[in-house]
């Protein structure tokens, strides 16, 4: 079989060593033509026939811009994985012109699935994926170029008669009580906010805080142990402990989420 050129677009080079040597692991020959930590270095390889690739593996920031900047200033016809470690850039509407997107950190399984896709295609001799489409591609492009968002960074609290401000550093978890949200500090402390679970998932920086099951939201920083409380579930011990040493479990259908959120 005639190896597959793949062009590498990642300005992190220790996720572009790691995702060369994924290529390399592949069931089918894979030779990587180059790699480019930016958007200019992207468009001089994209521009030498000598380095025109089979499939196009396109991280979304690089060091000086947006990697979608290549779609405005070349006709890229070769197909596309995006790589990325942010679900939100409207990639599932990009399946129409690519191969496929893979969130990181890239499962080898998903790369072996979506290369395979692309040699099924090549195989078959289907045409070439189409342009682009201009509108959808500028929607993206102001989308992706909006400010970063911002979190909450504290939460006003009444301690007896007085309002107390708690910065969200000082946060370990934040549980639900019956009918009441309440926030533990690292010291232990335990206050009342006036929010539910889900409105704080909305609120908080989700690279600092999961949602562990319908009752606990903690901080990577709280969680000091995991094991594996049966084949489908995993315990965490949080510091500080839950009142009377509750078991806090990951929800069964987040367990692969909460993996993945561990390895970011």
């Amino acid at each position: 079989m005639k190896p597959l050129r793949a062009l590498i677009i990642e300005d992190e080079p220790l996720a572009a060593t790691r995702l060369a040597g994924l290529l390399q692991k592949q069931p089918m020959p894979v030779e990587v033509v180059g790699t480019a930590e930016s958007v200019a270095e992207a468009e001089a390889l994209l521009r030498n026939p000598g380095t025109a690739p089979d499939v196009l593996l396109l991280d979304i920031h690089l060091a000086d811009g947006l990697s979608f900047e290549l779609f405005e200033r070349l006709e890229i016809r070769c197909p596309v994985i995006f790589t990325t470690a942010y679900d939100k850039y409207a990639l599932r509407a990009f399946k129409v012109n690519s191969i496929d997107y893979l969130l990181k950190p890239i499962a080898p399984e998903e790369l072996t699935a979506a290369l395979q896709k692309l040699v099924q295609r090549r195989e078959a001799a289907a045409p070439a994926p189409p342009a682009f489409d201009a509108a959808l591609l500028a929607q993206v492009l102001a989308q992706a170029r909006q400010p970063a968002r911002e979190y909450k960074s504290r939460f006003v609290v009444r301690v007896g008669e007085h309002l107390k401000a708690v910065p969200v550093e000082d946060i370990a978890y934040f549980a639900s009580l019956e009918k009441a949200t309440l926030l533990h500090t690292h010291e232990g402390r335990r206050l009342v906010v006036d929010y539910t679970l889900e409105q704080l998932e909305a609120l908080l920086d989700p690279r600092e805080f999961f949602r562990l099951n319908r009752a606990y939201l903690a901080r990577a920083t709280a969680i000091r142990d995991i094991i594996h409380y049966t084949n489908s579930r995993l315990q965490t011990v949080l510091q500080p402990a839950p009142p009377d040493n509750e078991t806090v479990l990951v929800s069964r259908e987040k367990v692969s989420t909460f993996k993945e959120w561990l390895d970011r």
